[in-house]
């Protein structure tokens, strides 16, 4: 997705709730990263979400694709040596599709996990 992204509307009784495809990818970025056994997103995205360059770096590693009320994502991680590769996706995918849905009111339809390697601790 370019860096132009879109917002999702949602009317509501008193009026229309937009919400940036920005704030989704990173939400989604925040949930994957906090997943036990994910030591960093895409290619080793740091995980410092104090600091605001490194939630805008969120995402970089988060693909949305958003139809009316449906939300597709890919997620890209690095695993930590010592866990379960299929596991850790697994747990991405219920964290992810739980933060996107539970802080947007959007559904998401699927949460597609690359894993891009794996991280060994010094």
């Amino acid at each position: 997705m370019a860096e132009g992204r879109e917002y999702i509307s949602h009317p509501e009784e008193l009026g229309i709730i937009h919400i940036s495809e920005d704030v989704l990818a990173t939400i989604a970025g925040a949930a994957a990263l906090d997943t036990e056994g994910v030591s960093a997103l895409g290619n080793g995205i740091g995980a410092d979400l104090s600091n605001p360059a490194s939630r805008k770096n969120l995402t970089r590693a988060v693909q949305l694709t958003v139809t009316e009320e449906c939300v597709v994502a890919d997620v890209q991680i690095l695993v930590a040596y010592g866990y379960a590769v299929k596991e850790v996706a697994a747990a991405v995918q219920d964290a992810v599709v739980n933060a996107v849905e539970n802080t947007s009111g959007l559904r998401v339809a699927a949460v597609n996990v690359t894993v891009s390697g794996v991280s060994f601790v010094k």
